[in-house]
């Protein structure tokens, strides 16, 4: 298959743990052919859209990769375009969804379903699953999250479009900077967040549910926060440790997995704090690598596995 990746810029990825370079190592070990772009690199040109990409190939030199030469390129010629670029989901997210769209019409392989990826906010699609979220509150109203604050007495506030637990914020009733942290992230009321009730599970980790075409990896990743500290992303300073999926860990994801599969999310995260489901990842979820190194399980292959399934379903040639 020649698959195209669409990264964040590649002397940035950290190789050694990188999911999108976990995949791209297994789908070259199996002999696919594999290309590069970013963001900026995916244009439309009157009403085709055009991608511009590189071949990449792994090296044991001095660099541990290679590129070719930029080509411009239609995006169906690719067998399957991968959207791995990370949040936030500014406009010019968006923006990309809408060409990825096009290029879907025009006959484009895209995983994840651009159109999904702009239905599923990662912090409001929890809403589809009200059973499994815990208490929450989507508002710009500071009036508002006070008086959620009020009920529940622990919460936290977080951004809408926000990764890897930034401007996250743990609230007490008995906290002296209430104001200016509501006034903060909100904007002085003119930025919706979110607020949820508190989980005192997350001090045994918020668990990173990976989801392949609709079907969970057995292990979770546990994000556990390192003392002091409220959240448990790796990129907050959280130690991640591979679990065996609950059986309330696999209600959540079979349930939520179902619908995933149905609107073409091929590869989510979802997060779970105790019994609760709290975000569905879909833009660029992580973990494989650490799963992988912790268990018998081994996400790459289980991916490029379900991929090549997929292709040969929907009859793409090569």
């Amino acid at each position: 298959m020649r698959l195209a990746f669409i990264l964040d810029p590649i002397a940035s990825l950290k190789s050694y743990k990188d999911t999108s370079i976990a995949i791209m190592r297994e789908a070259a070990s199996r002999g696919h052919e594999l290309f590069i772009a970013m963001q900026g690199d995916l244009f439309l040109r009157h009403d085709k859209v055009h991608l511009l990409t590189q071949s990449f190939t792994f090296s044991e030199g001095k660099s541990w990769y290679v590129l070719g030469d930029p080509t411009e390129t239609r995006p169906a010629e690719f067998d399957a375009i991968l959207m791995r670029k990370d949040p936030p989901f500014d406009n010019e997210y968006l923006y990309s969804t809408y060409l990825l769209e096009l290029a879907a019409q025009q006959g484009a392989n895209i995983l994840n379903n651009p159109e999904s990826i702009r239905s599923w906010n990662e912090k409001l699609s929890v809403a589809r699953f009200p059973q499994f979220a815990p208490d929450f509150l989507v508002t710009r109203d500071n009036l508002r999250i006070r008086d959620f604050l009020a009920l529940h007495e622990d919460i936290v506030v977080k951004p809408l479009d926000g990764m890897g637990g930034s401007s996250i914020f743990r609230l007490t009733t008995q906290d002296p900077n209430i104001s200016v942290i509501l006034e903060t992230i909100t904007e002085f009321e003119q930025r919706t967040v979110m607020a949820q009730r508190y989980l005192p599970a997350i001090k045994q980790g918020d668990k990173r549910i990976i989801v392949i075409n609709g079907e969970p990896l057995p292990y979770s990743l546990a994000r556990i926060p390192k003392a002091g500290e409220t959240r448990g992303n790796l990129a907050a300073g959280g130690t991640g440790v591979a679990q065996p999926l609950t059986a309330r860990d696999l209600e959540i994801a079979i349930t939520v997995g179902r619908a995933l599969k149905q609107q073409g999310l091929f590869l989510v995260g979802l997060d779970v704090i105790g019994e609760h489901l709290t975000e569905i990842n879909v833009t660029s979820p992580t973990g494989m690598v650490e799963i992988a190194a912790q268990t018998d399980c081994n996400p790459a292959k289980m991916f490029i596995d379900a991929l090549e399934i997929h292709m040969q379903n929907t009859c793409v040639p090569s």
